[in-house]
Protein backbone atom coordinates (compact mmCIF):
# COMPACT_ATOMS: atom_id res chain seq x y z
CA UNK A 1 0.00 0.00 0.00
CA UNK A 2 1.51 3.61 -0.89
CA UNK A 3 1.78 6.33 1.84
CA UNK A 4 -1.03 8.05 0.74
CA UNK A 5 -3.40 5.05 2.01
CA UNK A 6 -1.33 4.39 5.51
CA UNK A 7 -4.01 4.01 7.98
CA UNK A 8 -3.06 7.69 9.44
CA UNK A 9 -2.95 9.52 6.23
CA UNK A 10 -6.29 11.88 6.43
CA UNK A 11 -8.43 12.60 3.27
CA UNK A 12 -10.78 15.30 2.97
CA UNK A 13 -14.26 15.29 1.00
CA UNK A 14 -16.33 18.48 0.93
CA UNK A 15 -20.04 18.07 -0.67
CA UNK A 16 -22.44 20.82 -1.64
CA UNK A 17 -25.89 19.32 -1.95
CA UNK A 18 -29.38 20.96 -1.59
CA UNK A 19 -29.82 21.49 2.28
CA UNK A 20 -26.53 20.82 3.49
CA UNK A 21 -22.84 21.42 3.38
CA UNK A 22 -20.82 18.47 4.22
CA UNK A 23 -17.52 17.81 5.22
CA UNK A 24 -16.00 14.35 6.30
CA UNK A 25 -12.31 13.47 6.79
CA UNK A 26 -11.56 9.35 5.79
CA UNK A 27 -8.11 7.68 6.92
CA UNK A 28 -6.31 5.31 4.52
CA UNK A 29 -9.04 2.34 5.83
CA UNK A 30 -11.82 3.91 5.45
CA UNK A 31 -12.80 4.86 8.81
CA UNK A 32 -14.53 8.20 9.48
CA UNK A 33 -11.70 9.99 12.28
CA UNK A 34 -14.00 13.65 11.42
CA UNK A 35 -17.00 14.89 10.24
CA UNK A 36 -19.64 17.87 10.45
CA UNK A 37 -21.79 19.47 8.39
CA UNK A 38 -23.89 22.88 8.11
CA UNK A 39 -27.56 23.81 6.75
CA UNK A 40 -28.58 25.73 3.64
CA UNK A 41 -31.11 27.19 2.43
CA UNK A 42 -32.06 28.65 -1.20
CA UNK A 43 -35.06 30.64 -2.05
CA UNK A 44 -37.69 28.96 -4.22
CA UNK A 45 -40.91 30.31 -6.00
CA UNK A 46 -42.20 28.29 -8.93
CA UNK A 47 -39.67 27.08 -11.61
CA UNK A 48 -36.93 29.44 -9.69
CA UNK A 49 -34.60 28.02 -7.03
CA UNK A 50 -31.33 29.99 -6.36
CA UNK A 51 -29.16 30.16 -3.00
CA UNK A 52 -26.47 32.52 -1.36
CA UNK A 53 -23.08 31.92 -3.21
CA UNK A 54 -21.54 32.96 -0.27
CA UNK A 55 -23.76 30.85 2.45
CA UNK A 56 -21.88 27.67 0.56
CA UNK A 57 -18.54 29.04 1.04
CA UNK A 58 -18.93 29.99 4.84
CA UNK A 59 -21.34 26.91 5.68
CA UNK A 60 -18.40 24.64 4.01
CA UNK A 61 -15.99 26.50 6.05
CA UNK A 62 -17.41 25.96 9.33
CA UNK A 63 -17.67 22.21 8.48
CA UNK A 64 -14.22 21.60 7.78
CA UNK A 65 -13.45 23.46 11.03
CA UNK A 66 -15.63 21.29 13.02
CA UNK A 67 -14.69 17.88 11.23
CA UNK A 68 -10.44 18.60 11.51
CA UNK A 69 -10.47 19.84 14.93
CA UNK A 70 -9.27 16.55 16.17
CA UNK A 71 -7.24 15.57 13.60
CA UNK A 72 -3.55 16.88 13.02
CA UNK A 73 -2.63 18.92 10.75
CA UNK A 74 -0.11 16.95 9.79
CA UNK A 75 -2.08 13.94 8.72
CA UNK A 76 -4.21 16.13 6.23
CA UNK A 77 -3.11 14.51 2.56
CA UNK A 78 -5.28 16.47 -0.01
CA UNK A 79 -9.11 17.49 -0.73
CA UNK A 80 -11.66 17.21 -3.22
CA UNK A 81 -14.93 18.97 -3.37
CA UNK A 82 -18.37 17.80 -5.51
CA UNK A 83 -21.49 19.60 -5.60
CA UNK A 84 -24.73 19.68 -7.54
CA UNK A 85 -24.94 19.11 -11.10
CA UNK A 86 -25.84 22.23 -13.24
CA UNK A 87 -26.04 24.99 -10.69
CA UNK A 88 -23.80 28.15 -11.82
CA UNK A 89 -23.65 31.49 -11.18
CA UNK A 90 -21.70 34.73 -12.48
CA UNK A 91 -18.34 36.22 -10.92
CA UNK A 92 -16.45 38.85 -11.09
CA UNK A 93 -12.70 38.72 -11.86
CA UNK A 94 -11.54 38.40 -8.22
CA UNK A 95 -14.37 35.62 -8.00
CA UNK A 96 -17.10 37.81 -6.23
CA UNK A 97 -20.47 36.66 -7.05
CA UNK A 98 -22.58 38.59 -9.21
CA UNK A 99 -25.16 36.80 -9.10
CA UNK A 100 -27.39 34.00 -7.12
CA UNK A 101 -26.17 30.65 -7.29
CA UNK A 102 -28.76 29.26 -9.75
CA UNK A 103 -29.75 25.77 -8.56
CA UNK A 104 -29.29 22.54 -10.43
CA UNK A 105 -33.36 21.93 -10.59
CA UNK A 106 -34.00 25.95 -11.67
CA UNK A 107 -36.33 25.79 -14.60
CA UNK A 108 -36.68 29.32 -15.82
CA UNK A 109 -34.20 28.83 -18.75
CA UNK A 110 -37.03 27.00 -20.88
CA UNK A 111 -36.76 29.53 -24.00
CA UNK A 112 -32.86 29.37 -23.82
CA UNK A 113 -33.33 25.60 -23.96
CA UNK A 114 -35.05 25.62 -27.15
CA UNK A 115 -31.85 27.81 -28.70
CA UNK A 116 -29.54 25.71 -27.28
CA UNK A 117 -30.78 22.69 -28.73
CA UNK A 118 -31.57 24.34 -31.81
CA UNK A 119 -28.00 25.71 -32.29
CA UNK A 120 -25.92 22.61 -31.05
CA UNK A 121 -27.92 19.72 -32.19
CA UNK A 122 -25.06 17.92 -33.33
CA UNK A 123 -22.83 18.34 -30.88
CA UNK A 124 -25.28 16.99 -28.08
CA UNK A 125 -26.35 14.28 -30.34
CA UNK A 126 -22.67 13.50 -30.70
CA UNK A 127 -22.22 13.40 -26.94
CA UNK A 128 -25.35 10.80 -26.68
CA UNK A 129 -27.91 12.62 -24.38
CA UNK A 130 -29.59 14.49 -27.42
CA UNK A 131 -30.94 17.47 -26.06
CA UNK A 132 -30.45 19.77 -23.13
CA UNK A 133 -33.08 20.45 -20.52
CA UNK A 134 -34.07 23.87 -19.04
CA UNK A 135 -32.66 23.06 -16.02
CA UNK A 136 -28.92 22.49 -17.35
CA UNK A 137 -26.37 24.82 -16.57
CA UNK A 138 -25.76 26.48 -20.30
CA UNK A 139 -29.48 27.28 -21.08
CA UNK A 140 -29.18 29.20 -17.20
CA UNK A 141 -26.10 30.70 -18.85
CA UNK A 142 -27.65 32.19 -21.56
CA UNK A 143 -30.69 33.77 -19.21
CA UNK A 144 -28.32 34.67 -16.59
CA UNK A 145 -26.14 36.52 -19.74
CA UNK A 146 -29.42 38.04 -21.31
CA UNK A 147 -30.96 39.35 -17.97
CA UNK A 148 -28.02 40.69 -16.12
CA UNK A 149 -25.40 41.67 -18.91
CA UNK A 150 -22.29 41.38 -16.62
CA UNK A 151 -19.20 43.60 -16.66
CA UNK A 152 -16.07 42.73 -18.71
CA UNK A 153 -13.54 40.10 -17.24
CA UNK A 154 -17.04 38.13 -15.30
CA UNK A 155 -16.22 34.37 -14.72
CA UNK A 156 -18.63 31.38 -15.24
CA UNK A 157 -18.30 29.28 -11.92
CA UNK A 158 -20.33 25.71 -11.50
CA UNK A 159 -20.80 25.66 -7.89
CA UNK A 160 -17.83 23.50 -6.69
CA UNK A 161 -15.31 26.20 -8.53
CA UNK A 162 -16.45 28.98 -6.04
CA UNK A 163 -15.04 26.72 -3.42
CA UNK A 164 -12.16 25.77 -4.58
CA UNK A 165 -11.37 29.29 -5.82
CA UNK A 166 -11.38 30.32 -2.34
CA UNK A 167 -9.33 27.15 -1.01
CA UNK A 168 -6.85 28.14 -3.61
CA UNK A 169 -7.01 32.03 -3.61
CA UNK A 170 -7.20 32.07 -7.24
CA UNK A 171 -9.46 30.29 -9.98
CA UNK A 172 -8.00 27.04 -10.39
CA UNK A 173 -9.54 25.06 -13.57
CA UNK A 174 -13.04 23.28 -13.26
CA UNK A 175 -14.13 19.47 -13.56
CA UNK A 176 -15.32 17.97 -16.67
CA UNK A 177 -18.31 16.32 -14.73
CA UNK A 178 -19.47 19.80 -13.80
CA UNK A 179 -19.06 21.04 -16.96
CA UNK A 180 -20.96 18.41 -18.72
CA UNK A 181 -24.07 19.99 -18.55
CA UNK A 182 -22.55 23.70 -19.24
CA UNK A 183 -22.15 22.16 -22.94
CA UNK A 184 -18.13 20.93 -22.47
CA UNK A 185 -17.62 18.21 -25.38
CA UNK A 186 -16.44 15.52 -23.10
CA UNK A 187 -15.42 13.12 -26.39
CA UNK A 188 -13.04 16.03 -27.87
CA UNK A 189 -12.31 17.39 -24.23
CA UNK A 190 -13.07 20.92 -25.59
CA UNK A 191 -15.47 23.49 -25.04
CA UNK A 192 -17.40 23.88 -28.30
CA UNK A 193 -16.56 26.85 -29.33
CA UNK A 194 -18.06 27.81 -32.74
CA UNK A 195 -21.85 26.64 -30.82
CA UNK A 196 -21.43 28.19 -28.04
CA UNK A 197 -20.12 31.60 -29.53
CA UNK A 198 -23.05 31.37 -32.26
CA UNK A 199 -25.17 31.17 -28.45
CA UNK A 200 -23.16 34.73 -27.37
CA UNK A 201 -21.29 33.02 -24.94
CA UNK A 202 -18.04 34.52 -24.91
CA UNK A 203 -14.72 32.71 -24.59
CA UNK A 204 -13.37 34.46 -21.91
CA UNK A 205 -16.34 33.63 -19.73
CA UNK A 206 -15.43 29.66 -19.84
CA UNK A 207 -12.78 28.15 -17.26
CA UNK A 208 -10.41 25.59 -18.22
CA UNK A 209 -11.50 22.17 -17.67
CA UNK A 210 -9.31 19.07 -16.83
CA UNK A 211 -10.19 15.54 -16.24
CA UNK A 212 -11.93 14.74 -12.40
CA UNK A 213 -8.61 13.42 -10.26
CA UNK A 214 -6.42 16.29 -11.68
CA UNK A 215 -4.53 18.22 -8.61
CA UNK A 216 -5.33 21.90 -10.02
CA UNK A 217 -3.75 23.93 -7.25
CA UNK A 218 -3.42 23.64 -3.51
CA UNK A 219 -4.70 25.30 0.03
CA UNK A 220 -3.78 29.00 0.33
CA UNK A 221 -2.64 30.63 3.55
CA UNK A 222 -6.08 32.91 3.45
CA UNK A 223 -8.17 29.88 3.41
CA UNK A 224 -6.54 27.88 6.15
CA UNK A 225 -8.10 30.43 9.09
CA UNK A 226 -11.57 30.14 7.43
CA UNK A 227 -11.26 26.02 6.78
CA UNK A 228 -8.81 24.61 9.31
CA UNK A 229 -6.85 22.82 6.17
CA UNK A 230 -3.66 23.12 5.97
CA UNK A 231 -1.49 25.33 4.13
CA UNK A 232 -0.54 23.26 0.74
CA UNK A 233 -2.68 20.90 0.79
CA UNK A 234 -3.35 19.45 -2.70
CA UNK A 235 -7.14 20.32 -3.71
CA UNK A 236 -7.85 17.38 -6.38
CA UNK A 237 -10.54 18.17 -9.37
CA UNK A 238 -13.71 16.66 -8.08
CA UNK A 239 -17.29 15.44 -9.51
CA UNK A 240 -21.43 16.18 -9.56
CA UNK A 241 -22.66 14.75 -6.21
CA UNK A 242 -23.85 11.81 -7.85
CA UNK A 243 -21.07 10.69 -9.31
CA UNK A 244 -19.23 11.57 -5.79
CA UNK A 245 -21.57 9.21 -4.71
CA UNK A 246 -20.71 6.31 -6.38
CA UNK A 247 -16.82 6.44 -6.23
CA UNK A 248 -18.27 6.52 -2.33
CA UNK A 249 -20.07 3.28 -2.67
CA UNK A 250 -17.31 1.74 -4.42
CA UNK A 251 -18.96 0.99 -7.80
CA UNK A 252 -16.28 1.26 -9.75
CA UNK A 253 -15.53 -1.67 -12.21
CA UNK A 254 -17.22 -1.98 -15.79
CA UNK A 255 -20.84 -3.16 -15.23
CA UNK A 256 -21.04 -2.16 -11.15
CA UNK A 257 -24.09 0.20 -10.82
CA UNK A 258 -25.19 2.33 -7.49
CA UNK A 259 -28.47 3.12 -6.93
CA UNK A 260 -28.73 6.05 -5.01
CA UNK A 261 -32.12 6.02 -2.94
CA UNK A 262 -32.92 9.42 -1.62
CA UNK A 263 -36.32 12.32 -2.34
CA UNK A 264 -35.46 10.63 -5.66
CA UNK A 265 -33.90 7.66 -7.48
CA UNK A 266 -30.56 7.88 -8.96
CA UNK A 267 -28.56 5.38 -11.15
CA UNK A 268 -24.83 5.94 -12.05
CA UNK A 269 -23.09 3.04 -13.70
CA UNK A 270 -19.63 2.09 -15.00
CA UNK A 271 -18.93 1.95 -19.01
CA UNK A 272 -15.51 1.07 -21.66
CA UNK A 273 -17.72 3.17 -23.75
CA UNK A 274 -20.45 6.14 -23.94
CA UNK A 275 -23.70 4.41 -24.21
CA UNK A 276 -25.64 6.43 -26.13
CA UNK A 277 -29.72 7.33 -25.93
CA UNK A 278 -31.64 8.15 -29.04
CA UNK A 279 -34.57 9.40 -26.37
CA UNK A 280 -31.89 11.51 -24.21
CA UNK A 281 -32.46 10.73 -20.76
CA UNK A 282 -29.49 8.92 -19.83
CA UNK A 283 -25.90 10.72 -19.98
CA UNK A 284 -22.50 9.52 -18.98
CA UNK A 285 -20.01 11.53 -17.55
CA UNK A 286 -16.13 10.58 -17.92
CA UNK A 287 -15.02 8.56 -15.04
CA UNK A 288 -11.41 9.90 -13.84
CA UNK A 289 -9.52 6.88 -15.42
CA UNK A 290 -10.66 6.76 -18.92
CA UNK A 291 -14.12 5.01 -18.00
CA UNK A 292 -17.63 6.45 -18.89
CA UNK A 293 -20.71 7.08 -16.06
CA UNK A 294 -23.96 6.35 -17.81
CA UNK A 295 -26.71 7.12 -15.76
CA UNK A 296 -29.97 8.88 -14.98
CA UNK A 297 -32.23 10.87 -12.35
CA UNK A 298 -35.83 9.71 -11.90
CA UNK A 299 -38.64 12.24 -10.51
CA UNK A 300 -39.72 9.31 -8.34
CA UNK A 301 -38.20 7.88 -5.38
CA UNK A 302 -38.74 8.13 -1.56
CA UNK A 303 -39.78 11.25 -2.04
CA UNK A 304 -43.43 10.37 -2.26
CA UNK A 305 -43.12 8.80 1.33
CA UNK A 306 -43.12 11.59 2.82
CA UNK A 307 -45.33 13.30 0.70
CA UNK A 308 -47.83 10.71 1.33
CA UNK A 309 -46.91 9.82 5.02
CA UNK A 310 -46.35 12.89 6.54
CA UNK A 311 -45.55 12.88 10.43
CA UNK A 312 -46.29 9.29 10.27
CA UNK A 313 -43.68 6.95 11.74
CA UNK A 314 -42.11 4.98 9.01
CA UNK A 315 -40.52 2.37 11.04
CA UNK A 316 -43.69 1.07 12.59
CA UNK A 317 -45.35 1.25 8.85
CA UNK A 318 -42.67 -0.96 7.58
CA UNK A 319 -42.96 -3.22 10.62
CA UNK A 320 -46.70 -3.52 9.59
CA UNK A 321 -46.58 -3.35 6.01
CA UNK A 322 -43.68 -6.62 5.95
CA UNK A 323 -46.60 -8.52 8.15
CA UNK A 324 -49.45 -7.93 5.89
CA UNK A 325 -47.40 -8.58 2.75
CA UNK A 326 -45.94 -11.82 4.39
CA UNK A 327 -49.82 -12.51 4.33
CA UNK A 328 -50.49 -11.67 0.81
CA UNK A 329 -53.12 -9.25 1.53
CA UNK A 330 -51.90 -6.30 0.39
CA UNK A 331 -54.58 -5.60 -2.46
CA UNK A 332 -57.87 -7.31 -2.20
CA UNK A 333 -58.60 -6.68 -6.65
CA UNK A 334 -56.82 -6.63 -9.49
CA UNK A 335 -55.90 -3.76 -11.33
CA UNK A 336 -58.17 -2.54 -14.01
CA UNK A 337 -55.24 -1.61 -16.30
CA UNK A 338 -53.50 -5.17 -15.63
CA UNK A 339 -56.07 -7.60 -14.54
CA UNK A 340 -54.48 -10.87 -16.03
CA UNK A 341 -50.77 -9.89 -14.29
CA UNK A 342 -51.88 -8.30 -11.33
CA UNK A 343 -53.93 -11.08 -10.52
CA UNK A 344 -51.45 -13.49 -11.14
CA UNK A 345 -49.06 -12.00 -8.27
CA UNK A 346 -51.98 -12.21 -5.41
CA UNK A 347 -53.14 -9.19 -6.40
CA UNK A 348 -50.55 -7.41 -4.84
CA UNK A 349 -50.85 -3.89 -4.78
CA UNK A 350 -48.14 -1.27 -6.45
CA UNK A 351 -48.11 2.48 -6.47
CA UNK A 352 -45.81 4.59 -9.54
CA UNK A 353 -44.17 7.01 -7.01
CA UNK A 354 -43.83 9.64 -8.88
CA UNK A 355 -42.87 12.95 -6.36
CA UNK A 356 -43.67 15.88 -7.69
CA UNK A 357 -45.95 17.50 -10.17
CA UNK A 358 -43.56 17.77 -13.10
CA UNK A 359 -43.35 14.47 -14.75
CA UNK A 360 -40.95 11.69 -15.18
CA UNK A 361 -37.73 11.94 -16.73
CA UNK A 362 -36.08 8.58 -16.13
CA UNK A 363 -36.50 5.74 -17.76
CA UNK A 364 -38.79 7.45 -19.57
CA UNK A 365 -39.70 11.26 -20.05
CA UNK A 366 -43.02 12.22 -20.12
CA UNK A 367 -44.29 15.68 -18.67
CA UNK A 368 -47.62 14.60 -18.16
CA UNK A 369 -47.16 11.41 -15.91
CA UNK A 370 -48.60 11.30 -12.93
CA UNK A 371 -48.86 9.10 -9.91
CA UNK A 372 -51.29 6.25 -10.05
CA UNK A 373 -51.72 2.67 -7.91
CA UNK A 374 -52.50 -0.62 -9.09
CA UNK A 375 -54.71 -2.58 -7.13
CA UNK A 376 -56.92 -1.52 -3.79
CA UNK A 377 -54.22 -1.26 -1.12
CA UNK A 378 -55.37 -2.44 2.30
CA UNK A 379 -55.70 0.14 4.57
CA UNK A 380 -52.17 2.37 5.38
CA UNK A 381 -50.12 -0.25 5.46
CA UNK A 382 -50.95 -1.74 2.73
CA UNK A 383 -50.85 1.96 0.66
CA UNK A 384 -47.18 2.22 2.32
CA UNK A 385 -45.86 -1.11 1.03
CA UNK A 386 -47.70 -0.12 -2.43
CA UNK A 387 -44.84 2.92 -2.44
CA UNK A 388 -42.00 0.69 -1.41
CA UNK A 389 -43.23 -1.85 -4.03
CA UNK A 390 -43.40 0.67 -6.66
CA UNK A 391 -39.84 1.93 -6.03
CA UNK A 392 -38.98 -1.43 -7.02
CA UNK A 393 -40.80 -1.64 -9.58
CA UNK A 394 -39.26 1.72 -11.44
CA UNK A 395 -35.70 0.52 -10.09
CA UNK A 396 -35.88 -2.62 -12.08
CA UNK A 397 -37.50 -0.44 -14.79
CA UNK A 398 -34.56 1.48 -15.34
CA UNK A 399 -31.83 -1.44 -15.14
CA UNK A 400 -34.32 -2.82 -18.34
CA UNK A 401 -33.86 0.20 -19.79
CA UNK A 402 -30.45 0.63 -19.61
CA UNK A 403 -29.53 -3.05 -20.61
CA UNK A 404 -31.66 -2.17 -24.30
CA UNK A 405 -29.06 0.51 -24.63
CA UNK A 406 -25.96 -1.86 -24.77
CA UNK A 407 -24.66 -0.38 -21.53
CA UNK A 408 -23.44 -3.37 -19.42
CA UNK A 409 -25.66 -4.18 -15.97
CA UNK A 410 -24.54 -6.81 -14.45
CA UNK A 411 -21.62 -6.14 -12.11
CA UNK A 412 -21.78 -5.85 -8.41
CA UNK A 413 -24.96 -3.72 -7.09
CA UNK A 414 -24.58 -0.86 -4.91
CA UNK A 415 -27.90 0.50 -2.74
CA UNK A 416 -27.09 3.48 -1.14
CA UNK A 417 -28.64 6.88 -0.43
CA UNK A 418 -31.55 7.23 2.72
CA UNK A 419 -33.51 4.71 1.39
CA UNK A 420 -30.98 2.13 2.50
CA UNK A 421 -31.82 2.67 6.20
CA UNK A 422 -35.11 1.09 5.84
CA UNK A 423 -33.45 -3.04 5.44
CA UNK A 424 -36.86 -4.20 4.55
CA UNK A 425 -37.10 -1.90 1.86
CA UNK A 426 -33.42 -2.95 0.44
CA UNK A 427 -34.06 -6.51 0.78
CA UNK A 428 -37.47 -5.52 -0.84
CA UNK A 429 -34.93 -4.04 -3.73
CA UNK A 430 -33.30 -7.24 -3.86
CA UNK A 431 -36.38 -9.31 -4.70
CA UNK A 432 -37.79 -7.46 -6.98
CA UNK A 433 -34.56 -7.19 -9.32
CA UNK A 434 -33.69 -10.72 -8.81
CA UNK A 435 -29.74 -9.84 -7.58
CA UNK A 436 -27.60 -9.75 -5.10
CA UNK A 437 -27.17 -6.05 -3.64
CA UNK A 438 -24.35 -4.57 -1.73
CA UNK A 439 -25.04 -1.51 1.42
CA UNK A 440 -21.84 0.02 1.78
CA UNK A 441 -21.10 1.49 5.45
CA UNK A 442 -20.28 4.89 4.67
CA UNK A 443 -21.40 5.60 0.86
CA UNK A 444 -22.10 9.54 0.43
CA UNK A 445 -20.87 11.98 -1.66
CA UNK A 446 -18.37 13.60 0.48
CA UNK A 447 -16.65 10.07 1.16
CA UNK A 448 -16.25 9.77 -2.25
CA UNK A 449 -14.61 13.43 -2.62
CA UNK A 450 -12.28 11.60 0.23
CA UNK A 451 -11.27 8.57 -1.80
CA UNK A 452 -10.80 10.79 -5.39
CA UNK A 453 -8.79 12.64 -2.86
CA UNK A 454 -6.67 9.92 -1.67
CA UNK A 455 -5.66 9.70 -5.72
CA UNK A 456 -3.42 13.04 -5.90
CA UNK A 457 -0.13 10.96 -4.70
CA UNK A 458 -0.86 9.06 -7.95
CA UNK A 459 -2.75 6.33 -6.27
CA UNK A 460 -5.17 4.12 -8.77
CA UNK A 461 -8.77 5.17 -7.53
CA UNK A 462 -9.94 1.55 -7.63
CA UNK A 463 -7.45 0.80 -5.24
CA UNK A 464 -8.03 3.94 -3.56
CA UNK A 465 -11.52 2.51 -3.24
CA UNK A 466 -10.81 -0.54 -2.24
CA UNK A 467 -8.70 0.40 0.62
CA UNK A 468 -11.10 2.77 1.62
CA UNK A 469 -14.86 1.77 0.99
CA UNK A 470 -16.43 -0.61 3.23
CA UNK A 471 -19.32 -3.05 2.90
CA UNK A 472 -21.86 -3.16 5.84
CA UNK A 473 -24.11 -5.82 4.28
CA UNK A 474 -25.02 -7.75 1.59
CA UNK A 475 -28.41 -9.14 0.83
CA UNK A 476 -29.43 -12.12 -1.88
CA UNK A 477 -32.54 -11.93 -3.37
CA UNK A 478 -35.57 -14.31 -2.11
CA UNK A 479 -35.72 -16.87 -5.76
CA UNK A 480 -39.32 -17.70 -4.75
CA UNK A 481 -40.63 -13.89 -3.62
CA UNK A 482 -38.71 -12.64 -6.50
CA UNK A 483 -40.90 -15.28 -8.95
CA UNK A 484 -44.10 -13.97 -7.52
CA UNK A 485 -42.99 -10.29 -7.37
CA UNK A 486 -42.50 -11.00 -11.47
CA UNK A 487 -46.35 -10.11 -13.06
CA UNK A 488 -46.59 -7.35 -10.08
CA UNK A 489 -43.59 -5.94 -12.12
CA UNK A 490 -44.90 -6.55 -15.79
CA UNK A 491 -48.11 -5.31 -14.45
CA UNK A 492 -46.54 -2.11 -13.64
CA UNK A 493 -44.34 -1.91 -16.97
CA UNK A 494 -47.60 -2.80 -19.06
CA UNK A 495 -49.83 0.47 -17.50
CA UNK A 496 -46.94 2.75 -17.98
CA UNK A 497 -47.32 1.47 -21.39
CA UNK A 498 -50.89 1.07 -21.81
CA UNK A 499 -51.04 5.20 -20.61
CA UNK A 500 -48.52 6.32 -23.35
CA UNK A 501 -45.33 7.26 -21.23
CA UNK A 502 -43.38 4.12 -21.67
CA UNK A 503 -42.48 3.10 -25.64
CA UNK A 504 -44.02 -0.46 -26.39
CA UNK A 505 -40.53 -1.44 -27.22
CA UNK A 506 -38.99 -0.72 -23.81
CA UNK A 507 -42.41 -2.40 -22.41
CA UNK A 508 -41.25 -5.66 -24.94
CA UNK A 509 -37.55 -5.23 -23.51
CA UNK A 510 -38.61 -5.79 -19.87
CA UNK A 511 -40.80 -8.65 -20.58
CA UNK A 512 -38.11 -10.74 -22.56
CA UNK A 513 -36.00 -10.22 -20.75
CA UNK A 514 -38.22 -11.56 -17.08
CA UNK A 515 -38.25 -14.68 -19.30
CA UNK A 516 -34.21 -15.38 -19.11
Amino acid sequence: MSDALTPDAVHLGLDLGTQSARAVAVDGTGRVVGAASRPLTGRRDGPRHEQDPAQWWSALSAACREALAGVEAGRVRDVAVDATSGTILLAAPDGTPLTAGLMYDDGRAGDCADRVNAVGAPVWERLGYRSMQPSWALPKLLWLLERDRPPAGARLLHQADLVTWRLAGRQVPSDASHALKTGYDLLAERWPEEELSALGVPAALLPEVVRPGTVVGEVCAEAVAATGIPAGTPIVAGMTDGCAAQIGAGALEPGAWNAVLGTTLVLKGVSPHPVRDPAGVVYCHRGPEGTWLPGGASSSGAGVLTRRFPGADLSALTAEAAATASKGAMSSTGSAGSAGSMGSAGSMAVTYPLVGDGGERFPFRARQATAFTLGQPAGTAGEFHACLLGVACLERLCFDYLDRLGAPVSGPLHLTGGGTRNRYWSQLRADVLGRRVLLPEQAESAVGMAVLAATASGVALRDAAAAMVRVREELEPDPDRTRRLLPVYLGFVDELARRGWLEEQVAAHAHGKART
